[in-house]
């Protein structure tokens, strides 16, 4: 494996930790009894069994769906940790800290150890072991989304189950709650509620804003023919639809939905039906056929269209830095989201590269966080990762023993 520092200098480090430590320092304060000395020993954002740190701790999940094997990458230190053969497995997601790797006949989940609480004016980062969680049932077509407090598995026939995610950091998959009905799309976790598309008949999908037992608390006013894809983002829950998205909003206990359209007709092999974004941007990617990507700016409520060579994976990490697509050239490409001018490529980094519209094997994909992009190397049993703010260097190789064709990052 060839390696180059992904961290930056130590000052900077230190400085975080002390704006870290900085940004907390109130709230330790007003939660040590100062009747009862001992309970300042417990800090502001304590977890027990992991390990708080200053900076972003990202892991890599692999998985190898010719063999079953699947890895864990740390990224800070590098070291590659073996994980449990899974046969049959087709697709890996994640939800920032739990991997589910999809089968035939059920979804395995796994604690990547990784992951980072958002408290709004700070964040905190940590690490701890890997282990194993366990099965949940439901086959091809079954979508899982989390927030900090629940997880909710949803089926290919629409009925959805409510985890509560305690359980599932604890390492158990405790018992499930069978929201009522059925729905059009996966039930998204969002503001405390859950975000969920309903349909009567043929009618276009409505959306439907249910508390966390699934009683149906808003209904704000909206349409969604052929619903496909879903994104959390800062600025709500965006969800694709035939014309374009809908925004589904929360704004001190009052829920709105508005339509972001594409403005002009677009046919069906070229909507975004798959979003692509960095965790917590605003800002979306998705192909638009075989030679362009979508792109969305939540913020302006803008879709962007950009010409490129024929798309296998895409992704950004929002405002200000490239876009990134990888073409069946082999080769990574950087695009201007709001000119569409190509201002960087790398040399060809796969020689055997998918045509991501076969269905016949899994594309690579390309995951981004805050300073670094990585591409999967299913072939070349190796990931690349990209400093997307210098010109896609490729700033370390990760050979491997498996080829990755499944990956998803963890920790952010």
């Amino acid at each position: 494996m060839s390696v180059r520092s992904r961290t930056g200098p130590l000052i900077p480090a230190l400085l975080s930790a002390a704006l870290l430590t900085a940004g907390c320092a109130g709230q330790e304060a007003a939660e040590s009894d100062p009747e009862n000395p001992s309970s300042s020993a417990t800090p502001h954002g304590y977890v027990e069994g992991a390990t708080e740190a200053a900076e972003q701790q990202s892991r890599l999940l692999l998985g190898d769906p010719g063999t079953g094997d699947t890895r864990v990458l740390d990224l800070i230190t590098g070291k590659i940790h073996d994980t449990a053969r899974r046969a049959g497995v087709t697709e890996l997601t994640t939800d920032g800290r739990f991997g589910y790797f999809h089968g035939a006949d059920g979804t395995h989940v796994l604690d990547s150890g990784a992951w980072m609480v958002d408290h709004g004016d700070h964040v905190h980062y940590y690490r701890a072991k890997i282990q194993e969680v366990g099965e949940l049932p439901g086959g091809p077509g079954t979508s899982i989304r989390s927030d900090a407090g629940a997880t909710v598995v949803t089926a290919a026939d629409g009925t959805a189950d409510v985890h509560s995610r305690a359980d599932l950091e604890k390492g158990t998959l405790g018992t499930p709650a069978r929201l009522p009905g059925t729905y059009a799309g996966p039930v998204v976790p969002y503001a405390e509620h859950l975000i969920a598309l309903t349909r009567d008949g043929d009618a276009p999908a409505k959306v439907a804003v249910l508390d966390r037992s699934g009683k149906r608390v808003a209904a704000p006013a909206s349409e969604c023919e052929d619903p496909r894809g879903d994104a959390v983002t800062r600025r709500g829950v965006v969800l694709g639809c035939a014309d374009g998205a809908l925004l589904v909003r929360e704004d001190h206990g009052t829920f709105t939905a508005e339509k972001i359209a594409y403005g002009e007709d677009v046919p069906k092999k070229e909507r975004a039906a798959r979003f692509r974004h960095r965790p917590d941007s605003s800002t979306l990617t998705a192909a638009a056929g075989g030679n362009a990507v979508w792109v969305l700016d939540v913020t302006k409520r803008a879709w962007t269209r950009v010409e490129t060579g024929p798309v296998v994976a895409a992704n950004t990490a929002g405002e200000g830095s490239p876009l990134l697509v990888l073409e069946t050239d082999g080769a990574l490409h950087g695009y201007d989201m709001s000119t569409g001018e190509e201002t960087a490529v790398t040399e060809p980094l796969l020689t055997d590269v998918p045509e991501a519209a076969t269905g016949e094997a899994p594309a690579p994909v390309i995951e981004v966080d805050r300073s670094r992009a990585y591409l999967n190397d299913p072939a070349g049993r190796r990931v690349y990762e990209i400093d997307y703010n210098d010109a896609l260097r490729v700033a370390r190789t990760f050979d491997l023993d498996v080829r990755p064709s499944l990956m998803a990052e963890t920790g952010r």
